[in-house]
């Protein structure tokens, strides 16, 4: 069974950072495409930030140059830096692995207070 576990969310007051994990048990993860999203409350996920199987990474508009996606395809881990946080950075991040089919975890919360 797919699982994906995220983690590394909490409570952070404007200007600081966080680094969100995600880990995903799943055979041969390293062929599977790779995405962030965020889901703030009352409004629909977006896309955050995505690293392919060939490490091509691409942001949001709203995140460039603040965060910083990655992956260890050892580890069948994927990670998000977030830096300088801004309220509108609140909502509940999801981590999801693409091929075929998707695979999303449970999310983890951030929370930036201004």
């Amino acid at each position: 069974q797919v699982q994906l576990v995220e983690s590394g969310g909490g409570l952070v007051p404007a200007g600081g950072s966080l680094r969100l994990s995600c880990v995903a048990s799943i055979f041969a993860f390293d062929l599977y495409d790779t995405r962030w999203y965020r889901q703030a409350p009352g409004k629909q996920r977006v896309l955050v930030a995505s690293i392919d199987r060939n490490g091509t990474v691409a942001y949001a508009d709203s995140v460039k140059d603040r965060f910083v996606i990655s992956r260890d395809n050892a580890k069948n881990s994927l990670y998000l830096q977030m830096s300088s946080l801004k309220p509108e950075d609140t909502g509940l991040y999801f981590c999801s692995v693409h091929r075929a089919i998707a695979y999303w975890g449970q999310g983890t919360q951030v929370t930036v207070s201004s």
